[in-house]
């Protein structure tokens, strides 16, 4: 049940994301919940894998190589998923952030 309620809140910090940042695009709220279920498989099975190829880039350059990691991962999203739209590199950082964000205040909440 927990797992059902924190995809619930993930596409709608998707939806809310979308509608903050004009170079994110989705169609609809199922696309919103398709594409959390997505990032939350990719995290799960394509980001360890990442981060243990670049361990050194991450530790030079202090972790801040993780963004670049979570921003791939939205680009991947992007490329698998018909409905979600990322315009670019940039986009998909932001979106990474302001993603996260809007998900640790809707956690809090509910």
């Amino acid at each position: 049940m927990g797992l059902i309620i924190k995809l619930l809140i993930t596409g709608v910090a998707v939806v809310l994301a979308s509608y903050i940042l004009p170079g994110v695009h989705i169609d609809s709220f199922l696309t919103a919940l398709i594409l959390a279920v997505v990032l939350a498989l990719l995290n799960a099975i394509v980001r360890p894998i990442l981060v243990i190829l670049t361990i050194p880039v991450t530790i030079l350059t202090l972790g801040l190589f993780l963004l670049v990691i979570n921003a791939l991962i939205i680009l991947l999203a992007d490329y698998l998923i018909a409905g979600f739209t990322v315009d670019g590199f940039l986009w998909a950082l932001i979106f990474s952030l302001v993603l996260s964000v809007i998900n640790a205040i809707l956690d809090m909440i509910f």
